[in-house]
């Protein structure tokens, strides 16, 4: 077991297919959801190559000199069989930039969805067949086979974790919720309940959300947060082992813009932490092998790393949310047994949990992120370019001669 004391940094990379502007006009006529004038907010194609300037090229830029620098470091990521898709089609550098970083042996990837769906709460099913999916997907792209596993959106509860334990891996990500660890630290490894050999590595949401969120704010009581600063709190606390900051790789440079300061302050964190010898930077898996675990962690109900409720309810809050992912998964043995893979791989771009989240209709500092993510005026318009898009899915069904 590891006596060193280790930042855990994962980041997950994903983008949706975003429904264009789809009209009941359109259904059972034109069959073509995605694909939307590349001066459309929902332009797929515009948004991918933003985000790929703004976010992704800088920062693998900067996280492949760091490793060039630091022996040390290392970091984990995912990433989504959408976004690898949409970079391949639309940005094939900022790929390359992602292959770069696996090929140094020190960039952990994490299994999850293709889809990034919530396919697990629906049709177990579906859900075994988009993370199978995926791992021949990294595979292919990466030559990499994952060890780690999250659901979307850090989607966990006890199931999840007896899954993902049965499925051989080594270690399962959750959100570090108070109410879930009450009197305990995310700043351990832990063992799920019902399970025989996989660890759990618990986001740190206050450190990990002092850079997402609170980076750039400058009435934050962090700010202006520097990567000695930051460094020290960490050293300070004696009795972690590990320290997991769990975040959207879209954090640098694109939530956070790169005149924050965002890009140094990635930087200059392994030389300030690494100033210790007695400090370190562990993959996720690493991290599972190298520290006992603390204690066993009980979650009967499912938690995620989204809104103040840390619950479902950023996709599921509401009847919109509800009957139109239910409305989908309805379809889906119809689908499947028409063998046509263009018809399912529409029906699999619907199951990502984006278009649900556009949907929601919270008030405050949730709806506000909710608003900034969403490409949509407003969720009803959400909704409905969902349900025409579904609706014409029934229509193409219908053609087939299959009835729903």
């Amino acid at each position: 077991m590891s006596n060193k004391k280790a930042i855990v940094l994962y980041l997950h990379v994903h983008q949706p297919y975003r429904i264009r502007h789809y009209t009941i006009f359109d259904a059972g006529v034109n069959h073509d959801y995605f694909d939307a004038a590349y001066d459309d907010p929902t332009s797929n194609e515009r948004i991918v190559k933003k985000v790929a300037e703004k976010s992704y090229l800088p920062t693998n830029a900067r996280l492949l000199q760091m490793l060039k620098e630091h022996p040390e470091f290392k970091l984990s990521l995912s990433i989504t069989g959408t976004v690898i898709d949409q970079l391949a089609q639309w940005a094939p550098e900022a790929l390359a930039s992602f292959q770069e970083l696996v090929k140094t042996g020190r960039v952990e990837i994490v299994a999850e969805t293709y889809y990034h769906s919530l396919a697990f709460f629906y049709s177990r099913s579906e859900f075994e067949a988009q993370v199978a999916a995926h791992a021949d997907r990294v595979k292919e792209v990466f030559d990499y086979t994952p060890t780690a596993f999250r659901n979307t959106e850090l989607c966990y509860n006890n199931d999840v974790a007896y899954w993902a334990d049965k499925a051989g891996y080594k270690a399962v990500l959750a959100e570090g919720w108070d109410p879930i660890l009450d009197w305990r630290s995310p700043n351990y490894v832990y063992r799920p309940t019902y399970t025989e050999n996989i660890r759990l590595l618990m986001k740190n949401y206050r450190l990990s959300d002092d850079i997402a969120f609170r980076f750039g704010d400058r009435s934050s009581p962090v700010w202006p947060l520097t990567a000695e600063k930051f460094s020290g709190w960490l050293a300070d606390n004696q009795e972690a082992t590990n320290f997991d900051l769990f975040m959207d790789y879209e954090t640098f440079g694109e939530h956070q813009w790169g005149d924050t300061g965002i890009f140094d302050f990635l930087s200059h964190l392994p030389k300030e932490w690494l100033k210790n010898k007695h400090h370190t930077f562990m993959t996720v898996t690493e991290a599972a092998e190298s520290f006992e675990a603390k204690d066993q962690v009980d979650v009967p109900n499912t938690i995620t790393w989204a809104d103040t409720e840390r619950d479902l309810s950023a996709w599921l809050g509401n009847s919109m949310q509800t009957g139109s992912i239910q409305a989908l998964y309805n379809l889906q043995d119809s689908v499947l047994d028409t063998n046509d893979m263009g018809l399912i791989s529409d029906w699999r771009k619907l199951t990502t949990s984006d278009h649900f989240y556009y949907m929601c209709t919270k008030w405050f500092n949730d709806g506000d992120i909710h608003a900034y993510f969403s490409p949509y005026d407003t969720p009803y318009e959400a909704y409905m370019d969902f349900m025409n898009a579904y609706h014409d899915l029934k229509f193409r069904l219908a053609e087939k001669g299959v009835s729903v």
